[in-house]
């Protein structure tokens, strides 16, 4: 019997594989973006899966897992789309998400994300050293799964995660382990909160990510929780006595996480700016005609079949922009046209900065929904803008800020798919390109991926609907309002666009955050000359995520660096002494690593599919059972032996 071809790449069971993923992760994603407002990145974990699944067949190769992976990640993270169709409810434009304008706009946006990340994959992964955490943990799971041979990696990747597995489940399904560590302290009115998320993953990514990012991010953290909440509580009333924990995160969540998309605003023009040379030579690149010269590993979509496909989807978008218009209004045309351009444009833009965030902190924790915060806010001046010069239709009446509104939402939930794309699909190019894939192939996965996510998020955005309901927004009247979804980007997001619409948003943070964005900039600049570097998007994204995630973070790169020191301090020593050192330490802890994010991410999965099942998100939870200061202690306890154990397992001899 012939062996199977260790270059099959794109198949048709590959396809078939990644759809059947695919509607397993954009079902979870969505519920959890709906209940909690965060979501897991689908690359590794549907690594993983295809590796198991294509073994038991028969005949996977590395390369076909990986078209598998990108496929279902691309899926997965299409899903993003969450945090803004249902504003259009929470407006009150929709009852219900219709299937052809909710997918169709969905996969129009994702397309063009896909379509961005081919010149940006030569300025940002092939001529660039960011880090990619997750797409390099992605590649080191595809290799350990592929060599045969290479038995000290695989068992480091599978002891890295049966230990977050095993830490995640106690955590988040049985409720044993606290989730994290919350100090809050007073003095006088000010508030002063640490928080740290016993997270493995977050260990891991900070890991892979490095010194340089993970100290940017505790800079961002220091300047929101060590300036900014006690400056504002100390200076702000409390007119609901609110408890000092709660007021403080109140604070942050409504004055200082603008201040964070204010200044990732200003760092991603910015990174942009740093980025044209590359992106254009990327550009002009995949112009030329030389495919005949362009090795297997470096070739893209032909610049006739991008033109073609670019062009389909702002067709696409116009047709969809304008079936929303026509029946409300006339004299839309102006409109359709600024706004497909505009998706374009500020897609483009976007995609560029979230591509940049993912490659220093990873796609999960990119901060997507501060890019579309600025976007929300961007769309809704656009509106305004038209509306002053005489091109916004005549029917701007009573339910003209309505329809503004909704329109805005409409638009952003397009570009929202485009910059999510982005930001998943240069994790996933990365991951290609270190396992030697063929990017069009890869290109083809990730559109194949768009189209089945895309046909998915409208019916189960309808199910979770007439299951929970969103807050303030019941899709029937006696419904248990405690059982609703909270849908916090979107009610955010219809927040914004209102009180822009209204008048009424308050714009000071988002021009202090500016300000800021420019004086991290010239900071940068600064140490440039000396020899160093505090990248300000860095800093920026550790001001507008929650404190947890940014101190995690950068505890798992310090912990890195450390580590990475020890060791070469052994190895100079060993190599000194007897001639021999063990340049296998750096690689057992990426691979360890790589394992911490995968247990965490299957975790995940498991307990979202649960969540759903059951319509429970503490089916599993033992909490009641135990004494209440039990889970902080023990999860105190856990995340510490557990970050002791990563270090043990890194630096033990092989």
């Amino acid at each position: 019997m012939a062996s199977p071809n260790p270059q099959r790449e794109l198949t048709l069971r590959g396809l078939l594989l990644g759809a059947l993923i695919t509607i397993v992760f954009t079902a979870s994603n969505v519920y959890l973006g709906l209940r909690i407002g965060l979501t897991f990145a689908s690359s590794i974990p549907a690594a993983v899966i295809s590796m198991a699944v294509l073994r038991l067949m028969g005949g996977g190769t590395l390369l076909e897992n990986n078209m598998v992976q990108s496929q279902a990640s691309a899926a997965g993270t299409l899903s993003c789309v969450f945090a803004t169709f249902p504003g259009l409810i929470i407006a009150g434009f929709w009852t219900h998400f219709p299937f052809w304008q909710t997918a169709g706009l969905s996969f129009a946006g994702g397309v063009l994300g896909v379509l961005f990340t081919i010149p940006l994959r030569r300025a940002l992964v092939t001529q660039s050293s960011l880090p990619y955490p997750e797409g390099v943990a992605a590649a080191e799971i595809l290799r350990a799964g592929a060599d045969r041979n290479n038995q000290r990696g695989l068992q480091a990747l599978i002891s890295g995660g049966v230990m977050a597995s095993v830490f995640s489940f106690c955590s988040g399904g049985l409720r044993l382990l606290a989730d994290g560590l919350n100090l809050t302290a007073s003095a006088g009115n000010a508030v002063f909160q640490f928080s740290a998320a016993f997270s493995p993953a977050l260990i891991g990514a900070g890991y892979l990510v490095g010194l340089s990012g993970g100290m940017a991010m505790l800079t961002g953290c220091i300047l929101a929780w060590g300036v900014g909440v006690p400056w504002l509580t100390s200076l702000l009333p409390n007119p609901t006595l609110l408890p000092p924990a709660q007021f403080a995160q109140d604070i942050w969540l409504h004055k200082v996480r603008f201040v964070g998309a204010g200044a990732i605003a200003v760092a991603s023009l910015w990174t942009l700016i740093e980025l044209m040379p590359p992106v254009l030579r990327g550009i002009r690149t995949m112009l030329q005609r030389t495919t005949g010269l362009t090795s297997a590993t470096d070739r893209d979509l032909s610049a006739r079949t991008m033109g073609g496909l670019m062009a389909g989807a702002m067709l696409l978008l116009a047709g969809f922009f304008a079936a929303f218009l026509a029946p409300v209004t006339h004299g839309f045309w102006p409109i359709v046209g600024v706004a497909v351009l505009f998706c374009v444009v500020f897609g483009f833009v976007m995609a560029a900065a979230c591509g940049y965030m993912a490659g220093i902190v990873g796609s999960s924790s990119s901060p997507i929904s501060g890019i579309i915060i600025i976007g929300a806010v961007l769309c809704a001046l656009m509106i305004l803008a038209l509306e002053t010069l005489g091109l916004t239709p005549e029917a701007m009446t009573a339910d003209s800020q309505k329809l503004a509104t909704a329109f805005t939402i409409l638009l952003l939930s397009a570009i929202t798919a485009t910059i999510a794309i982005s930001n998943d699909n240069l994790q996933d190019l990365k991951t290609g390109q270190l396992v030697g894939a063929t990017p069009w192939k890869q290109e083809v996965a990730l559109i194949a991926g768009c189209l089945v996510g895309a046909a998915v998020i409208p019916p189960v955005l309808n199910l979770l609907y007439q299951a929970y309901g969103f807050t303030g927004a019941m899709p029937r009247p006696g419904m248990d309002p405690a059982h609703a979804l909270s849908a916090p980007q979107p009610a955010l997001i219809t927040l914004i666009a209102k009180g822009i619409f209204t008048h009424s948003l308050d714009w000071s943070m988002l021009c202090a955050g500016m300000a800021l964005g420019v004086g991290l900039v010239a900071l940068d600049l600064g140490l440039r000359r000396r020899g160093r570097a505090l990248p300000p998007l860095g800093v920026a994204v550790g001001l507008y995520l929650p404190a947890s995630v940014s101190l995690t973070l950068a505890c798992g790169a310090i912990l890195g660096w450390i580590l990475k020191r020890i060791s070469q301090n052994r190895n100079q020593r060993a190599a000194n002494t007897t001639g021999q050192s063990n340049p296998e330490g750096g690689s057992t802890g990426t691979m360890l690593a790589s394992g911490f994010i995968v247990g965490e991410s299957l975790t995940g999965v498991l307990l979202a599919v649960l969540s759903g099942a059951t319509g429970r998100d503490n089916a599993f939870s033992l909490a009641a059972f135990v004494p209440q200061s039990l889970p902080a202690i023990l999860g105190t306890l856990g995340f510490g032996a557990l970050c002791w154990t990563f270090a043990r397992k890194t630096l033990s001899p092989p």
